[in-house]
């Protein structure tokens, strides 16, 4: 009797251990149906729901509910992003081989089309931005490369924008990063660029040649007109050497400061 009642009591605590089990794997069977049910967006991020493969549209930011095992959702974020674009091998028109890399801006404007109208955004706007970076520096010469990058910055901007658009991404902005050109490249352009000074020189020079004598002109003919000009600056000079230096000069004297008193003398030896 007691070894029935042993038994019966070992059946009854498996009973109660299997229940709790049971209760056990559904709780946690809940958890699992809630969590994939339940998703949270944050304030720049889109979630592009597909509902037994159909796209339904795009929900967020904040709480999310989707019907578990029937929807499936994939987040896009809605944030600029600054991709880097590796440097490009590129031969310009007047055939200067040179690498050219670049950074560009963009953001997704429509997650419907980003996630279903392509494979992988982020890399097809990569692969977009290289080559057309390739194509339109091959178009243009070097002096206009370095000369005028905002232009071609621009023009960049929106040959790339215009492909990206049917995949719901705007490319705000293109910037070329840094242009490295061939050793013997760089010696000819330091060659120029001093020959360029030397003529810029040569010809500031000849301006002041060409100002002074013009001044020396106008000296001339305003002494011309007033000759006692010229004897006060023949004391002007006097006076600033003899205040500069103490040893003794020997210095001509223009014949114009004793006419007054020569012909004081002939007047006086007339009488």
């Amino acid at each position: 009797m007691e070894l029935l009642l042993t038994i019966i009591d070992s059946v009854v605590k498996l009973l109660s251990w299997m229940a709790s089990m049971e209760l056990l794997v559904l709780i946690l069977l809940a958890v699992l149906v809630l969590s994939s049910a339940l998703r949270i967006l944050n304030e720049y991020e889109r979630g592009v729901v597909f509902r037994l493969g159909r796209l339904i549209g795009s929900k967020g930011p904040g709480l999310v509910l989707l019907i578990p095992f029937i929807d499936k959702m994939v987040k896009v974020s809605l944030r600029t992003v600054a991709m880097e674009v590796p440097s490009q091998d590129v031969i310009t028109r007047d055939n200067v081989s040179i690498k050219v890399n670049a950074v560009v801006y963009f953001r997704v404007i429509d997650p419907e089309k980003a996630i279903n109208e392509v494979e992988n955004y982020l890399f097809a706007t990569s692969q977009i931005a290289q080559t057309t970076l390739r194509s339109v520096l091959g178009q243009s010469e070097l002096d206009e490369i370095l000369a005028e990058r905002e232009k071609i910055n621009r023009y960049l901007q929106e040959i790339i924008d215009s492909h990206t658009e049917p995949w719901g991404v705007k490319v705000t902005a293109v910037e070329l990063k840094q242009i490295d050109l061939p050793a013997e490249m760089q010696r000819a352009m330091a060659r120029q660029a001093e020959a360029e000074r030397e003529r810029r020189s040569k010809i500031i020079s000849a301006e002041g040649e060409y100002q002074a004598a013009q001044r020396l002109a106008e000296a001339a003919q305003t002494i011309q007109q007033h000759p006692v000009a010229l004897q006060l600056r023949f004391l002007q000079t006097l006076t600033e050497i003899a205040s500069e230096r103490n040893s003794t000069i020997v210095f001509p004297i223009p014949i114009d400061l004793l006419r007054p008193l020569l012909g004081r003398q002939d007047q006086a030896t007339a009488s």
